[in-house]
């Protein structure tokens, strides 16, 4: 096994970082991806990853979609002999003339994939957890996309702009002033001796490991509530973490200037996950 000191990237098989110039994603971030935690040569989760790429490329109206095992054996070769990494797929619409109107029956998708480094994470964001603050800028309602982790992530990019390291993350706000998410995460906090996560219905990404928190949730018991989260209510918790597929569970022990530590549903659950070796452990 070998550590990736560069990224490498595959379109459509080949070995190659050239993409067609009149390809959609690039025109009108016309296209879906996700991001897959690599260990030991092994591809965390795939399965969930593949289903939501194929989910969001449905959601999306692609005519043509890229076979998911076709997807998987090309990325098993890629991660083959690598130790840990970060694996990212990118399925777009694929070519088109100028316009939004899509290419309809004869489109053909373009999938890319790129094999990262693992990104360098402190040790104490999984031990004693980390800072994070809320975004000014607030996510559309957009009920078509919502779940969807589409390529327009516009709103993240600005609303990761409002801060450089002094906070870990960003918690994000719809329209209406509810909490969603994170910049990068999913949102989890306990309240009355429940958990309880933001409703994705008008915004925000499904995360793969949100999926897998809920369903290991309820395998230990622990009863778990999606629905709309106020602001008020992040300051009234008494745990609070983030999830994605590389960062796994996040506890949040500060938000601005209110106070927390991971306490033990958190780590119950993060033991769990480390149990079901679906996440990677700094």
């Amino acid at each position: 096994m070998t550590d990736l000191n560069s990224p490498r990237y595959w379109i459509n098989g080949r070995a190659t970082a050239e993409l067609a110039l009149d390809d959609r994603g690039l025109h009108y971030g016309d296209g879906v991806f996700s991001t897959i935690a690599v260990e030991g040569g092994q591809l965390l989760l795939m399965d969930a990853h593949l289903q939501r790429l194929v989910e969001g490329c449905q959601r999306l109206g692609f005519a043509s979609i890229p076979d998911s095992e076709m997807l998987r054996s090309h990325a098993q070769a890629v991660v083959e002999k690598v130790d840990r990494a970060a694996l990212k797929i990118i399925v777009t619409r694929g070519g088109g003339g100028r316009g939004y109107r899509s290419p309809g029956s004869t489109g053909f998708p373009t999938w890319i994939m790129g094999c990262y480094p693992w990104p360098a994470i402190k040790p104490r964001c999984q031990s004693t957890g980390v800072d994070v603050r809320l975004c000014t800028l607030r996510l559309s309602h957009q009920s078509r996309l919502a779940g969807v982790k589409h390529l327009n992530r516009l709103e993240q990019v600005i609303a990761r702009s409002e801060w450089n390291d002094e906070h870990d993350e960003g918690l994000m706000l719809d329209q209406d002033g509810t909490v969603v998410e994170g910049t990068m995460s999913n949102l989890f906090l306990l309240r009355d001796g429940r958990l309880v996560t933001p409703l994705l219905d008008r915004a925000g990404v499904r995360g793969v490991m949100r999926d897998v928190v809920l369903r290991v949730a309820a395998e230990l018991g622990i009863n778990v509530e999606q629905r709309r989260v106020s602001i008020a209510e992040l300051y009234h918790a008494a745990e609070m973490f983030l999830t994605n597929c590389i960062i796994g569970i996040w506890p949040v022990k500060s938000i601005d200037e209110h106070r927390l530590r991971p306490g033990p549903v958190t780590r119950k659950l993060q033991e769990a996950l480390r149990d079901t070796h679906v996440v990677v452990i700094a």
